[in-house]
């Protein structure tokens, strides 16, 4: 009998992960007011998830309260089990190919300017969900023109046909984590390697040249500042365009411990660094996470949303 999903990533019984008191500069509201409410419920009606409530975001609060919010695909049940994620881990339901309509359909009811997708890994599929991907990308541009659209993907096991899938959708930016450094990949995340994030990074920019790309990496695993800069620089070498920096959040003693907090200064040196080694956007501080600020980075540097809107359509 298949055990039920689960949040619980390792046992605190044998890893110590008694949570570190909080510095002050990392203090999280919790969500409120009228706009967050009437979001809740409409996530709820249409039978959708959101990765702000699944992983348990800290900029959620702002983020619903201005009227925005990240659509998590696929199911709420992932097939890989990270060590930081509080997404659930297990055997998924089967692919919903009426979700697009669904997405689409609350970002029209939202009046979005821009739309975040994302979704659990489905490595139970072939295309690891790629064809869903794509169809939400013409379903959004159908129902509400303007939208400008973010997609945050898998690794899709490097898989470049399904990669391909969703670059001939063109959406605005293309964004896939790489979340940590080599050395802590089989930590972090087990079932990840980083030459598919790799292969995801560079041929996205391959197939689809004006479509920006973006990488996350959280930071306070265990990783150096040798090891991040390291990391940002193989990004900058696949063409990445934007990168986001964040510190990492335990969900629950039965996460990944935080080694250590990150001081403001340093989100401030890797921010400069950043830019130093040609990123065209760089988000960096302790609460960023990887659809902070998004809609500006398509407004700045999106060639595709140009060609798209510049009759102001």
């Amino acid at each position: 009998m298949a055990k039920p999903p689960t949040r619980d990533r390792v046992n605190p019984e044998i890893i110590d992960t008694t949570p570190h008191r909080r510095p002050s500069w990392i203090r999280v509201k919790a969500p409120t007011g009228e706009t967050y409410q009437w979001l809740e419920n409409l996530m709820r009606t249409k039978t959708l998830h959101t990765v702000c409530e699944e992983a348990g975001c800290p900029n959620m609060g702002e983020c619903w309260g201005s009227g925005t919010a990240t659509f998590l695909m696929l199911g709420d049940v992932c097939t890989r089990s990270c060590g930081f994620c509080d997404i659930k881990h297990g055997k998924p339901e089967p692919l919903d190919y009426e979700e697009p309509e669904r997405v689409a359909q609350a970002v029209r009811a939202m009046n979005l300017k821009h739309a975040v997708i994302t979704s659990v890994d489905r490595d139970d599929v072939p295309d690891g969900g790629a064809k869903i991907f794509a169809m939400v990308i013409r379903r959004i541009r159908e129902l509400q023109p303007g939208c400008s659209i973010e997609v945050l993907i898998p690794d899709f096991k490097g898989n470049l046909d399904s990669l391909r899938l969703v670059m001939d959708a063109r959406p605005e930016i293309l964004n896939h984590n790489l979340e940590t450094v080599p050395r802590l990949f089989k930590k972090v995340q087990p079932q990840d390697h980083y030459e598919w994030s790799q292969a995801v990074l560079t041929n996205a920019k391959l197939m689809q040249p004006e479509v920006l790309t973006k990488s996350g990496i959280m930071v306070g695993l265990g990783e150096t500042m040798d090891e991040i800069k390291a990391v940002m620089d193989d990004l900058r070498s696949w063409g990445v365009n934007i990168i986001t920096i964040g510190q990492y959040l335990q969900p629950s003693r039965r996460h990944l411990p935080i080694e250590r907090y990150y001081t403001p200064d340093e989100f401030e040196e890797l921010r400069q660094y950043g830019y130093e080694i040609g990123f065209d956007w760089v988000e960096s501080a302790p609460l960023v996470r990887s659809s902070y600020h998004a809609a500006e980075q398509v407004r700045a540097l999106s060639q595709v949303y140009q060609a798209l809107y510049r009759k102001g359509l």
